[in-house]
């Protein structure tokens, strides 16, 4: 089993083999759980998604984020979650595992599953359609990479399943109407002289299922071992990072960890990330696996529930 305590580097996942064979399939559960039970980060490579799509993300990030300001504040975020997020309007609450006094040092623009006004959740919770920029081939690019990363999420379910001794479909009734968050992180450079407590994304878990970020070369990341030190997780060149988030390490017990990290930008220049959260429907009851060792450690919850709780408590928009 990966530990946490002596880790330099965080182990990297090759899935070229997903799918080819079921001998292929439980090769790369084991490595998964053997992750997911330590640190719950790694790196994943030969995911399937292509690397024009990958330079179309950045790309259209960074025209959005060189915007003048009051161009991206009229797309502000509306009460399904979706739109721009100006810097220091955000500071993590319910999954700190700090003391966090200060909002994150960063800007965003939040994008999710489309939601159509014939779909009956449409203007409920986080359902609703997204607000796209008047940027020609901003949408196209953003979609196929969408598309791209959710196919691929939904092919990891397999391997996850078997990795925890269930069926191999067993997360897919889950998943029918997934949830899904693509955030475009511009992180401006800290000051050379910012407090310490000064973060472009405060020491945090995350609030769902998995998240799979995709990061530029600047570095910053920083994950948290056993013993409290900070592991960096710099760039490496194909790979995107992933993570177990809160849910699912409750959806297994917690014998997978969500593990907390943070984000300071000390490159002296421009940061960008792009994660990509892939969370269960929000009609999802999420209970303790059957496969689970111990007695459930947490009551059955509505992931939706669970999910807007956690919003209200950490943007400041919905506190407006």
């Amino acid at each position: 089993m990966t530990t946490t305590a002596d880790l330099d580097a965080l182990p990297v996942v090759d899935f070229s083999t997903l799918g080819t064979s079921e001998a292929a399939d439980r090769a790369l559960a084991h490595e998964l759980d053997a992750i997911f039970c330590g640190i719950g980060f790694c790196y994943f490579r030969n995911i399937g998604v292509p690397q024009p799509l990958v330079d179309g993300l950045f790309r259209e990030s960074a025209r959005f984020h060189a915007q003048p300001e009051p161009t991206k504040r009229a797309l502000a975020m509306n009460a399904t979650h979706r739109g721009y997020m100006a810097p220091n309007t955000s500071q993590i609450v319910t999954s700190s595992v700090a003391s966090v006094k200060r909002p994150n040092y960063s800007e965003s623009l939040m994008l999710m599953h489309e939601v159509a006004p014939t779909d009956l959740r449409h203007g409920t919770e986080v359902h609703g359609p997204n607000q796209w920029p008047d940027l020609p081939g901003f949408r196209p690019a953003i979609e196929a990479y969408e598309a791209a990363i959710r196919a691929f999420c939904l092919k990891l379910l397999r391997p996850m399943a078997l990795a925890l001794d269930l069926p191999p479909d067993w997360f897919l009734p889950h998943f029918a109407k997934p949830t899904t968050f693509l955030r475009l992180l511009h992180y401006p450079p800290q000051p050379a002289d910012a407090p310490d407590d000064a973060f472009g994304s405060a020491p945090h878990t995350d609030y769902g299922f998995l998240t799979i970020l995709c990061q530029d070369t600047a570095g910053g990341l920083e994950v948290r071992r056993a013993d409290g030190t900070w592991l960096p997780a710099p760039p490496i060149p194909g790979t995107w990072v992933v993570n177990v988030a809160d849910m699912l390490s409750r959806w297994t017990n917690k014998s997978w960890q969500s593990t907390p990290h943070r984000v300071k930008n000390l490159s002296g220049g421009d940061r960008y990330s792009n994660p990509y959260f892939f969370d269960m429907d929000m009609d999802s009851t999420v209970a303790c696996i059957p496969t689970a060792a111990d007695p459930p450690r947490f009551p059955p919850v509505r992931y939706g529930d669970y999910l807007m709780e956690r919003l209200d408590k950490n943007y400041a928009y919905r506190k407006a």
